[in-house]
């Protein structure tokens, strides 16, 4: 143990010391060009105007700040409540399951079939799967268990068969389910998007998962990850950004 006139630090202080370290870089990291940046700037605004207004002797604005960082806790789950459910998410998803990789034919085969739907305005929605599992969103659909294909694609999304509605979610080397209902966002970037649209985004908040829409009104290719849309894809665009997605 190390002695410093009277404070003594044990191995236990310092292993409480590193982990505390640790925590907080993992949370910076985590809130990094997040919109919950603006959020702790805020709060943190309100703490300095807290005790400012203890050393003014402002006791009516001092109480009322008081009374709020005393539930500081609560507000911090009510403002963070979805970026902390997907910190938890990616974290169990990380520690408890294994990786999957979508391998160079499987991706031709998703980008081929994503062509030949928006060359003829055929609107179609591919949810990739990663980390995080989606056995939710498969119960709400048709499960197929069959080998991804540029064919089959193409045909469960043609206009007026019985799969054509919804999404189709790609699990390993699997097309798993059809005609799958998923969350939708509350608000598109841009007004003109439609259902699939929100969907794909819908679907990108709350998993780690990978979509790709087709227009039917445009004939455009659209990738959802993360909440974000890249959009007015062609070929080469469309391959450089899902490789550059799924093999993170």
């Amino acid at each position: 143990m190390l002695l410093f006139d009277t404070v003594t630090v044990g191995w236990r202080d310092l292993l409480d010391m590193a982990l505390v370290a640790v925590l907080f870089y993992r949370v910076i990291l985590l809130v990094k060009d997040t919109r919950a940046v603006s959020a702790i700037y805020g709060l943190l605004l309100l703490v300095v105007v807290y005790f400012v207004s203890r050393e003014l002797g402002l006791y009516t604005l001092g109480w009322l700040l008081e009374n709020f960082l005393g539930s500081l806790f609560l507000v911090i789950i009510v403002l963070f409540q979805r970026d902390i459910r997907q910190a938890l998410t990616d974290m169990g998803a990380r520690s408890f399951r294994r990786r999957r990789s979508t391998e160079d034919e499987h991706l031709n085969e998703i980008i081929g079939a994503a062509l030949y739907l928006a060359q003829r305005r055929i609107g179609a929605l591919i949810v990739i799967e990663r980390n995080v599992a989606l056995g939710d969103m498969l119960e709400r659909g048709v499960k197929l268990g069959a080998q991804v294909s540029r064919e089959l694609l193409i045909t469960i999304f043609f206009p007026k068969t019985p799969l054509h509605d919804g999404a189709v979610i790609i699990r390993g080397r699997e097309i798993a389910a059809a005609a799958c209902i998923l969350p939708l966002a509350a608000v598109t970037e841009r007004q003109d998007f439609g259902t699939r649209h929100r969907a794909a985004l819908g679907i990108t908040e709350e998993s780690d998962a990978v979509a790709v829409v087709v227009s039917e009104e445009r004939g455009a290719i659209t990738v959802a990850v993360g909440g974000k849309l890249t959009t007015s894809l062609d070929a080469t665009r469309l391959k450089r950004v899902l490789r550059n997605i799924l093999e993170k």
